[in-house]
């Protein structure tokens, strides 16, 4: 028991110390005033003035505020460590994207035997491997610090890149080979979960928002800038450099997978040497978790505040899984249907849509950086509903209107490559149509859409207006719901250990990027644009349903049990 002149003092000091710290907070002087048990707080002589007669109660205080007061050093450390998370992100999504646009001719070089179909397996392989890791990730770092599955995480990474390396040595089944090393790459991304949930722990609620969005605008600008690595290591050309001694050829195709290595050793580092346990409440008060080392009986302290509201979570996993499905198709369906609408060649849909997705790339990262101003002054769940009707738009827009119809790529029937049941299913309706003859002067590669699909012959053309406005009004939606889903998610847990919780968000999002390609690749090539995309706008007006219907529920943890006011 200190004497009552120097806890009078101590606390003097202490109130110095306290006060600017709340402050900083809306309705500081409420959060202290019922911290301190009615007690007035509010000066060094009210303190002064309290102390000859209430010295108990101020010291169990001075106590108290001892685990509450963050010193700069505190925050200075908590910043930096979720910085090296936004690192992490930002190696994450370049390892998928660095490799994307050199992987089919890679693997045609490596494989004769390996088809388009193949390309397909290997693509999702990503997605399947990081859907299986999230939750295990997760779930490692609610027990044990997650600088181990961080570490352990970006080793499987780095050791499968280099796998993807050498999958050209083996006499045979190189294929295989390469689909195991882009499996074990999405399963080392698996850490997208421990980083969402460090940073959700490690922030108050009023930065997390900000957070948050900085950590999906690392993300989109992973995914931009791999494709232009990849692009600066095509002058290597496909010979390259060979490197005898360890038997290594470094060409354009696996230049951007060594450098993948190399950013990931570099991440290890950083994690090792600058990364720490951090762990903040609601009000941005510090406190102690489950991931430090030496305190791992605190987590019981949390389960005590109150039950996390299951229906929010399944709610919200359901909107990001819809979310990510929905761009998945997009981002599948921007080739072919550009093929089929406008007759470019293979070659012109890469190019033009390579400079279309990097512009809204662009725009997402702008877009993250304005929500974060936006949902300040409108909340987080009218932002979600906002983008949501966005992205509805966009694929409302891309329904095809009018009679005019798309170019039919008449080297299909030159060729009699037409199956003999569409063949005489079409063929009738297909002279009443088209009256004009068939060109006899075809390009080496037959451009148009192709009468294979049936429903060129009586679908209206996409205009390419509308397709352009569709790519801006979505790549605006998108990243609007995809941070918004994160930061409400993070809210509605709380305190609470969020790793298995975000491993099963992450998991959503990747069974979502594997399951809509499929959907977009069955429903257009034997129904069409028109319901390929109705089918999706249903689905978006599921989803705004199911918001409408949840709304009141989607609020943060600390704000459901009157920690603080919403």
């Amino acid at each position: 028991m200190r004497t009552g002149r120097s806890l009078c003092s101590a606390q003097e000091g202490m109130t110095r110390a306290v006060l600017p710290q709340f402050n900083r907070e809306a309705g500081a002087k409420k959060q202290v005033c019922a911290m301190m048990g009615d007690v007035p707080f509010t000066s060094a002589r009210h303190t002064t003035k309290y102390c000859n007669s209430e010295r108990k109660i101020l010291e169990d205080i001075f106590i108290r505020y001892e685990d509450v007061v963050e010193t700069q050093q505190h925050y200075r450390s908590r910043w930096r460590s979720i910085r090296i998370m936004y690192l992490t992100m930002f190696l994450s999504s370049v390892g998928f994207s660095i490799v994307i646009m050199s992987v089919w001719p890679y693997l045609q070089k490596i494989d004769l035997t390996a088809d388009a179909s193949f390309l397909g397996w290997i693509i999702a392989s990503y997605s399947f491997g990081q859907m299986i890791a999230s939750p295990l990730f997760g779930l490692w770092s609610n027990y044990r610090p997650r600088r181990e599955p961080l570490v352990v995480s970006i080793a499987i990474s780095v050791a499968a890149n280099c796998l993807y390396a050498y999958v050209h040595l083996p006499t045979s089944h190189n294929k295989y080979y390469m689909l195991v090393a882009r499996a074990l790459v999405g399963f080392g991304a698996g850490n997208v979960a421990v980083v969402r949930s460090y940073i959700g722990g490690a922030t108050s609620l009023t930065e997390r928002t900000s957070a948050m969005a900085n950590t999906s605008a690392c993300q989109a600008t992973g995914f931009i800038l791999g494709p232009v690595f990849q692009t600066c290591f095509s002058l290597i050309g496909e010979k390259g450099v060979m490197w005898e001694i360890i038997d290594l050829q470094v060409n354009m195709y696996t230049a951007p997978v060594l450098l993948g290595a190399l950013l990931g050793i570099i991440n290890i580092i950083l994690i090792f040497a600058m990364f720490r346990e951090h762990q903040v409440d609601d009000m941005g008060r510090p406190c102690k978790s489950i991931n430090f080392e030496a305190e791992e009986s605190d987590h019981v302290d949390q389960d005590a505040q109150g039950n996390i509201d299951q229906v929010a979570v399944v709610a919200t996993n359901i909107l990001f899984f819809v979310i990510l499905f929905v761009f998945a198709v997009f981002e599948t369906i921007a080739t072919p249907l550009t093929m089929d609408m406008y007759s470019w060649t293979r070659k012109e849909a890469v190019f033009y849509n390579g400079i279309i997705l990097g512009a809204i790339g662009i725009e997402s990262v702008i877009v993250f950086m304005v929500v974060k101003v936006v949902s300040k002054k409108t909340g987080e769940r009218a932002v979600l509903y906002g983008g949501l009707l966005i992205v509805l738009v966009g694929f409302f827009i891309l329904l095809p209107w009018g009679k005019q119809l798309p170019n039919i790529q008449w080297e299909d029937i030159k060729n009699n490559s037409i199956h003999r049941i569409i063949f005489n299913e079409m063929l009738t309706p297909f002279w009443k149509l088209q009256t004009t003859q068939l060109p006899s002067n075809h390009t080496v590669e037959p451009t148009g859409c192709s009468v294979v699909q049936p429903w060129c012959l009586y679908t209206p053309l996409i205009h390419l207006a509308q397709y352009i406005t569709s790519d801006i009004l979505i790549g605006l939606g998108y990243p609007v719901c995809n941070v918004m889903s994160y930061t409400l998610y993070s809210k509605i847990l709380g305190p609470k250990p969020q790793g298995v919780y975000m491993g099963w968000l992450t998991a959503s999002g990747s069974g979502a990027r594997i399951l809509g390609p499929v959907f977009v690749s069955q429903i257009y090539t034997h129904l069409g644009p028109r319901w390929a995309f109705s089918l999706i706008c249903g689905i978006i007006v599921f989803s705004l349903l199911l918001l409408e219907a949840v709304y009141k529920r989607l609020t943060a943890f600390s704000v459901r049990y009157g920690m603080m006011q919403g």
